[in-house]
């Protein structure tokens, strides 16, 4: 179930990636099956330990095509333990909302992304957010949870912001590309959970539409095509994720 959409991150093969916090690693699995050097950045190191065992089956198996390597690393958001300038496309799918120092985590992908290098930044929609957190505390109290709702004009101007030098030096900031929604099938499915309780899985309700989810995820024949084209349809108006995709200048 990916949210980014790789053509336009004008993602290449042989180029180097990162994806920072990978969680389970969807990104980074079809990033590496598209032929990129990739990096899954998390601080879950449960969970990056799964990433790697997957990243050796695929490169057992030939599902990544020959010459493209992945790898892990654990640690912090705030401090990225990479080079300026290392990569040449970054993911950060699902992150910023949990992060309180938002805008360092921002700075900290800006410096490792090259100049002329893209970024793609996907975070909770603001409408659909809106109605969870009005409908359970419990959605977003939870550890770990989600501390903030963006707009999108909030997070452009982060991001924007933080390409531009604070040290007086001339420079240009990062430059907003545009914007997608993602996963348009997945609001009513948050929004039953929340009226009905975020635990309560056994919920009728609930067990049915993420049965729904199932099928389209597992692309089920008989409804794959029927889901695929209500989430395209609803993907503009409910879209429960709000993708951004980012250019930081060229180097005069």
């Amino acid at each position: 179930m990916l949210t980014v959409d790789f053509d336009r991150l004008g993602l290449k093969r042989g180029e180097r990636v990162l994806d920072m916090g990978a969680g389970a690693g969807r990104h980074a699995f079809e990033m590496y099956r598209r032929g990129a050097d990739v990096m899954a950045f998390d601080r879950d190191a449960d969970e990056l330990a799964n990433v790697r065992e997957l990243f050796s089956a695929m490169k057992e198996t030939g599902e990544a095509p020959a010459g493209a390597e992945a790898d892990i690393k654990e640690g912090d958001a705030l401090q990225l333990p990479f080079a300026d300038g290392e990569f040449d496309r970054i993911v950060a799918a699902e992150i910023l909302e949990h992060i309180n120092e938002d805008v360092r985590a921002i700075e900290e992908l800006v410096r490792v992304l090259r100049p002329g290098g893209t970024l793609a930044i996907s975070v909770p929609r603001w409408l659909p957010e809106v109605i969870n957190w009005k409908l359970s505390s419990d959605y977003h109290n939870a550890e770990g949870g989600h501390i903030r709702i963006y707009t999108d004009h909030e997070l452009i101007d982060k991001v924007t912001k933080a390409g531009r030098p604070n040290d007086g030096t001339p420079g240009e900031a990062m430059i907003f590309e545009g914007k997608g929604y993602a996963h348009g099938l997945h609001s009513p499915y948050w929004w039953i959970k929340c009226a009905v309780g975020v635990n309560n899985d056994d919920h009728a309700l609930v067990k049915a539409y993420h049965q729904v989810l199932v099928w389209d995820i597992m692309k089920t024949p008989r409804w794959s095509v029927a889901t695929r084209l209500a989430e395209k349809a609803l993907n503009p108006v409910i879209g429960k994720s709000m993708v951004l995709y980012f250019r930081k200048p060229d180097v005069a």
